[in-house]
């Protein structure tokens, strides 16, 4: 999954993706415990994934906040 991909998605299909990811974090970890885990690997993708939606939905609130501190300038003057 790329971060460019990922900014083409609304903030509810991004969030809705990170909580697929959790919860298949959660999973994967459990199957580690258990000596199930084939593929040690997708524990780091995973983990990498979260970061990457998580830092996308802070870039468009912060996208979202600046434009509306622009608005307000604007009505200001």
């Amino acid at each position: 999954m790329k971060a460019i991909d990922l900014r083409d998605l609304t903030v509810q299909e991004l969030e809705e993706r990170l909580e697929e990811s959790k919860e298949e974090l959660f999973n994967l970890r459990f199957q580690l415990a258990t000596n199930q885990l084939d593929n040690t690997a997708r524990l780091g993708e995973v983990r990498k994934d979260i970061a990457r939606l998580a830092t996308v939905i802070r870039e468009q609130e912060l996208e979202a906040w600046a434009a509306q501190q622009r608005a307000t300038e604007k009505e200001g003057k």
